[in-house]
Parts: C-alpha cells; sequence; structure tokens
C-alpha cells in the first residue's frame, strides 16, 4: 500500500495540537531550553525550501530535546510589516491588512503541512496593533531617554515615483520600479543612537557563542578606531580650521594635502573665497547625487577638486598644504576630513600623483622594503624626515606628537567608531507608526502611553505625497491633534518605523505574548532569557542581529529586563547557510526561483 502522507499525518498533527505536546510550560521544574528561528516575512509566493532548512534542523533538537526531559521553548511568529506588501498594494490596490492576513495564513497551514512542532499558543504578529503598542513604548522610551532624535540625512530619491527609496530598492543607481536615475536629497529622519553602544557591542562578543566570522562581521562594522583629532589651522582665517581624525599621527609630517568631503559645512563658509567657487560648486552637486556605496568602491576612479586660494596650515612642521574637495570623502563618518599621507596610504598616493602633489617618507620599517615611490608603506617602523621625532618607533611616536600637539590645543586623543547612529524612520504605509506629536510650542512630544497603539488608519491611495512624504500625511483627520503638553493644535509624526522595529524584541514577547499591562513579566523573562540556540541568516549579522543586541541593552539599562540574566539575549548563534537555485543563484522570492517545500510534501511527507 503507497504512503499517504496527507492523510495519515494530519490525522497526527491534529492529536499533537488537541494534547498540547508542543507547549512549553512557564515555571516549570524542569530545566528550561529555549530555541529560536528567525520567524520569517509572510510573502505571498509561501514557504521555500531555505525556510524548511533552516526550522527543521532546530525541530529535530527540539524534539530531542523534549524526549530528554527539558522543558523547550521553541515558538513562531511572522515578522509582516515590510517593503513588499507595500508595493503590492500600490500595484493592485488590495490592502496590505488583507495581503498579511492571507499570507500568514498560508504560511501556518504550509508550517503545520511540514509537521513542525513549535509553541503555536505563543504566535506573534508585529503588525497586530497589541504587539506594536510595545515596539511604540520603547521607541517612547528611547526618546526619553535621549536615545531618539530627527536630524537632517540624505535619501534616496526617485523624481519619477516622487518616492523616497530604501537601498535594497536602488539597484545599480536607478530605482527598481520604473528605471529613472536616482538622486540624493536631504529630508529629516528619526535616528537612534546605536553608537552610544558601540563599546558595550564590540566587548560582550566575547560572551557569547557565535561564529567566528559573525563576531568579526559585527567588529569590523561597528569599526572602533583609537587614534587623535588633530586641528589644521586654515592660512590668514583665525576663527577657522579642519578637524581630522587620523589613527596615524605618527605620519603627520607625510601630510601633505587635506580632504573634505563634498558635505563638509567649511565648504558653504569658505564660498567667498575659492577661486574657483563654479567649479568647486558643480563636483558638490554632482556628489550629492551619488550613492554612498558608489562613492567609497574602491573600483571607482578617486576624483577630486582643489579649493583654488585655500591653504591649510601642517600643525608639526607648519608647512602650507592645498585642500580638495573628493566624493570618496564621506561627511557622515568621522569629521568629514582627512588628511592625506600619500607616502604611506595607497589611496592618497595614487589621488596625489594624479594631481601631481607632494609624497613625503615618514615611515621606514625595521626590516625590509618600505616606500618605493611606485606603491605606499602602509605599515608601522621608524620615523625619518620628521623634525625631534626622528628614531622613534611609530607606537611612542603616536604618543610623542599627540602629546606635543595637545599642548598647543590641536590635538587631543579620539576614538571614532564606523558605526552611524541608525536611521529609524520611513516614508511610507506599511510600517509601525512613530508615536510622537510635533507641536509648534513644546517640539516633539512622545503620545502618552495610555494613549497606545497609535494605529495605522485604513487609506486607499499608498503611494507617498508629491514632496516624498509618508501616504500618512494626507490624512489630515489622524495627522491633526492636540499636544498633549499644552492643549495646542499639533501634528502626529506621519513617518513609520523600518522593518527591523518588531524584530528587535520579539524573542522577549514570546515568552508573555498575551500579556496587556507590560511588554513582558520579569518573572517570566527570569525563567526563559536568555535565548538557549538562535539560528538565522548571515545576512542579518549588522543589521537585525546587531540591532537586536542594541534594544536588548537598552531595556536592561532601563529596568524593563531583570539584569541578572545577563549582558546578552542570545547564549548560542549559528548560520544555516544560503540554498542555492538551479545555476547556483540564490533561491529567493524577489527572483522567482524558489521551490515549494509543499509539492514535496504532498508526495513524500
Amino acid at each position: 500500500m503507497k504512503y499517504q502522507p496527507l492523510k495519515i499525518e494530519r490525522k497526527w498533527q491534529k492529536i499533537w495540537e488537541k494534547k498540547g505536546f508542543f507547549k512549553a510550560k512557564d515555571f516549570s521544574k524542569k530545566e528550561k531550553l529555549y530555541l529560536l528561528v528567525e520567524f520569517p516575512y509572510p510573502s505571498g509566493s509561501g514557504l521555500h525550501v531555505g525556510h524548511c532548512r533552516s526550522y527543521i534542523g532546530m525541530d529535530i533538537l527540539a524534539r530531542k530535546k523534549r524526549m530528554e526531559g527539558k522543558n523547550v521553548l521553541f515558538p513562531m511568529g511572522w515578522d509582516a510589516f515590510g517593503l513588499p506588501t507595500e508595493n503590492y498594494a500600490i500595484k493592485t490596490g488590495i490592502p496590505p491588512q488583507k495581503a498579511t492576513k492571507e499570507n500568514t495564513q498560508n504560511f501556518k497551514k504550509q508550517e503545520k503541512m511540514l509537521g513542525l512542532s513549535f509553541d503555536w499558543s505563543r504566535e506573534i504578529n508585529t503588525t497586530d496593533p497589541e504587539y506594536y503598542k510595545w515596539t511604540q513604548w520603547i521607541f517612547i522610551q528611547l526618546f526619553k531617554h535621549g536615545l531618539a532624535y530627527k536630524a537632517k540625512m540624505p535619501v534616496n530619491w526617485c523624481p519619477s515615483c516622487k518616492i523616497v527609496l530604501a537601498n535594497e530598492e536602488v539597484i545599480e543607481g536607478r530605482c527598481e520600479r520604473c528605471g529613472e536615475k536616482v538622486i540624493r536629497k536631504e529630508k529629516e529622519q528619526w535616528l537612534l543612537r546605536i553608537t552610544k553602544y558601540a563599546d558595550r557591542l564590540i566587548k560582550d562578543l566575547d560572551l557569547v557563542d557565535y561564529p567566528e566570522k559573525v563576531k568579526i562581521l559585527q567588529k569590523e562594522w561597528i569599526g572602533r578606531s583609537e587614534g587623535a583629532e588633530i586641528e589644521f589651522k586654515i592660512k590668514g582665517m583665525k576663527n577657522l580650521s579642519i578637524k581630522v581624525f587620523t589613527t596615524r599621527p605618527d605620519t603627520l609630517f607625510g601630510a601633505t594635502y587635506l580632504v573634505l568631503a563634498p558635505e563638509h559645512p567649511l565648504i558653504e563658509k569658505l564660498k567667498d573665497k575659492i577661486k574657483n567657487q563654479k567649479e568647486v560648486e558643480s563636483y558638490v552637486e554632482e556628489a550629492k547625487n551619488k550613492l554612498e556605496r558608489e562613492r567609497i568602491s574602491q573600483e571607482k576612479e578617486k576624483t577630486g577638486v582643489k579649493l583654488e586660494g585655500i591653504l591649510a596650515i601642517n600643525p608639526v612642521n607648519q608647512k602650507e598644504i592645498p585642500i580638495f574637495v573628493a566624493d570618496y570623502v564621506l561627511g557622515s563618518y568621522g569629521t568629514g576630513a582627512i588628511m592625506a599621507v600619500p607616502a604611506h596610504d595607497q589611496r592618497d598616493f595614487e589621488f596625489a600623483q594624479k594631481h601631481h602633489l607632494p609624497i613625503i617618507e615618514v615611515i621606514r620599517p625595521k626590516q625590509g622594503k618600505g616606500f618605493d615611490g611606485k606603491r605606499a608603506y602602509e605599515g608601522e617602523g621608524i620615523l625619518i624626515n620628521s623634525q625631534k621625532f626622528n628614531g622613534l618607533e611609530s607606537q611612542k611616536a603616536k604618543e610623542e606628537i599627540v602629546k606635543f600637539l595637545s599642548k598647543k590645543g590641536l590635538a587631543k586623543k579620539a576614538v571614532h567608531y564606523k558605526l552611524r547612529d541608525w536611521i529609524f524612520s520611513r516614508q511610507r504605509y506599511w510600517g509601525e507608526p512613530i508615536p510622537m506629536i510635533k507641536c509648534p510650542k513644546c517640539g516633539w512630544v512622545p503620545v502618552p502611553e495610555k494613549d497606545l497603539p497609535v494605529k495605522l488608519p485604513k487609506i486607499k491611495e499608498y503611494r507617498p505625497t508629491e514632496e516624498g512624504d509618508s501616504p500618512l500625511a494626507k490624512v489630515k483627520s489622524w495627522v491633526e491633534v492636540k499636544c498633549p503638553k499644552c492643549g495646542s493644535k499639533a501634528q502626529r509624526e506621519t513617518d513609520v518605523m523600518p522593518n527591523w522595529a518588531g524584530s528587535n524584541w520579539y524573542y522577549l514577547r514570546y515568552c508573555d505574548p498575551k500579556n496587556k499591562k507590560e511588554l513582558a513579566s520579569k518573572r517570566k523573562l527570569k525563567y526563559w532569557m536568555p535565548v538557549d540556540w538562535y539560528t538565522g541568516g548571515m545576512e542579518h549579522t549588522t543589521l537585525h542581529l546587531l540591532y537586536s543586541r542594541f534594544i536588548y541593552k537598552f531595556l536592561c539599562d532601563i529596568g524593563v529586563v531583570p539584569k541578572e540574566i545577563g549582558p546578552e539575549p542570545y547564549k548560542k548563534r549559528t548560520i544555516h547557510g544560503v540554498v542555492l537555485a538551479e545555476g547556483g543563484e540564490k533561491m529567493s522570492k524577489s527572483k522567482g526561483n524558489v521551490v515549494n517545500p509543499i509539492e514535496v510534501v504532498k508526495e513524500y511527507g
């Protein structure tokens, strides 16, 4: 007799469900084990074999550990806010709420067909107002503690669609939807001060069992650099100077020019003094319309324009050096200005050769070949051509040169990070409304906590406004409110949170998913947390995984998460890899090359 998987397996799945075999019990005397898989974005295409690969492995472990007598928490939910559903709504007019409901039902049906032993009594959905009430509450706490603020930022703008684009919607500099060339435009955005947690995010990686490549990637992404901020005076201008950050103050005598980012405020201040101002303005405008990844690409030729008539003074030798503006320097990193040492930095060397700038060797290795005039020597060594610092080793010279300049008020030790504050707003519809109100008298005021959640209103037009604001800006009855502080006429924030907002803390909610009074009870958090084993994708290493560690630490700091649990949310992290489609391409719903596992399940079980 042929095996009939649908008939036989469904029978036993119903029994499992009825008996509650997979329900985790709070405060059981058994040893707890919290196993977690990344909850999926429920797309219209349903599950693919990539989901199965990660879920089934952890399911096997969950079943084994239950049989060994452990109290296993193995939950599932839906990370359901996001761009694909909104784009689908723009295209079809079908409300995201309806599409999300249908998609999650389909996903759940498919996961049950697979026989996965999830505890469905703890199911969560990031688009449920009872869930995002607490996502909004977390944002308000961040604001109250000075970690959420609004600032002008360059965004990707499609002039044809009149819409702000996420980075993933920009393909080779063009709009994914219409193919129009994307430009950069300044717009106010909410940001979170993740940089305040940078050192802890690095240090606490020593406490967890993560693959080494994950730890390395996070450390490199945060990019902690110890060095010094050094001030270069501008010739003939008493009150103006350029501050640069460098990790190599030992090479300062070899600095033969400075480079400013196109966004550097000094360019605007000096516009009446720059002799080739039109050329500089033209270059700056062109640079501002380039995407950051295009500007810093290693393959890209390093271009730049000299600020004619403007000279900086090298503080260690008083030599006058030229100043350039170049797009490979970013205004958002460091001080937005660099000192260029062409003999000891390859990028500076290539730029100096192109612009016929002086190249001065100031470091010679103890052994082996140093600067040969053909390629920069980037290592450390013994100082030469550095006046009274000649003969010092690099490490000692760094200290002595900074000490020498600090006495003149021209240098100080500093730590900088590649990590930037996290842009936390989107000019979209399908996301958590940011619970803030703008009052002309009081400024930004949080929505009173008793009024949470701020629910998304139902709308018919999902496109942003002509100015690129969220479509919520068109809903006057929702936007216009009274200030909670003074009662004056005020307006709601119309931006929504990014798709990472709900996944920052979802693993905490699984511990207490029905709690209406708080994010989760401390008693239940103490019992279940931390997560014992978390498996997910490598692509989330510098996004979700980093962001959720940050939010967890913040919640510990304000006492929402008991500190006894420890400083990290996940004890162990494993990476499940990527499933490839035919031809070796990554299997992805966006590429339309996924294999639906349900067809296999129907035949083989």
